[in-house]
């Protein structure tokens, strides 16, 4: 009878993006032993769903492809040098395509321009940035077709 003081259950949605280097199942398993074991308070957890997928990094890619990304860029951006960095590399989708199609380039492209604020509250597109990121990929896809 103590009102708010005592919760009747507490439910919580926990999602933990992994290194593209970290099996999903064993990360899975360890986080399982963390919550289940030594509960505090005889508190009772149920852990249901599960899904673990495998993160993805990307392969060194070829010359021409690495040249026509970097020349579509200077094209599109006022002759800024292009750039990449790992952001994303745990989408699960890029490392089940990179299984079916093995020798296949994946290059993973985003559009995070000014003030984006990706997955906030207030997320947006730049759409200046858009329009320049949408004409550099469809000459890098130019490039692929002539190579």
């Amino acid at each position: 009878m103590a009102g708010n003081v005592v919760r009747a259950s507490t439910s919580v949605r926990l999602s933990m993006r992994l290194p593209p280097t970290l099996d999903p199942q064993v990360a899975q398993k360890a986080m399982e032993e963390k919550l289940t074991t030594n509960v505090p308070y005889n508190a009772k957890v149920t852990l249901k769903g599960g899904h673990a997928g495998a993160g993805w990094c990307m392969k060194d890619l070829k010359p021409w492809l690495m040249d026509s990304i970097k020349q579509a860029g200077a094209d599109f951006y006022d002759g800024k040098p292009s750039g990449s960095y790992g952001m994303g590399g745990s989408i699960p989708f890029l490392s089940e395509l990179e299984k079916m199609y093995p020798e296949t380039q994946i290059v993973a492209f985003g559009l995070l321009g000014p003030n984006s604020n990706a997955h906030g509250p207030n997320e947006m597109l730049n759409l200046t940035y858009a329009k320049k990121l949408t004409c550099a990929l469809s000459h890098v896809i130019a490039a692929v077709g002539s190579n």
